[in-house]
């Protein structure tokens, strides 16, 4: 096991929780992981891929939201908890992430190897 996944649980930790907007999927576009991260994520085919970034949207997005909720990357659990990624909707938790933190994980993600989920 690698110090990345030590350093994803620590940050998955440290990253505030918030109820999101029911049926919301706005900030569920394409992004990247790192390799850790998709590592732990269901493998998808190609055609899976090329139809979400088609529409703009991620290929663990299924109709009843996000599939792979509770394994969710980084960048996804930053998204309404930083001004830097505002919810559309408004929604955020009580107490933002801590901007220390979130440096770290800025750092990280550009520090390590990232793939287009």
């Amino acid at each position: 096991m690698t110090n990345n996944y030590a350093k994803i649980r620590f940050f998955r930790k440290q990253i505030p929780s918030f109820p999101c907007k029911a049926g919301c999927h706005d900030c569920c576009g394409p992004v990247t992981a790192s390799s850790e991260e998709m590592a732990n994520l269901p493998v998808k085919s190609i055609a899976e891929h090329e139809a979400a970034l088609a529409e703009l949207s991620c290929p663990h997005l299924g109709k009843n939201g996000c599939e792979v909720y509770d394994d969710r990357p980084l960048i996804c659990r930053l998204f309404g908890t930083t001004p830097r990624l505002p919810c559309p909707n408004g929604k955020r938790p009580e107490v933002m992430i801590d901007a220390e933190i979130e440096q770290q994980i800025q750092h990280f993600l550009l520090h390590s190897r990232q793939v287009l989920v």
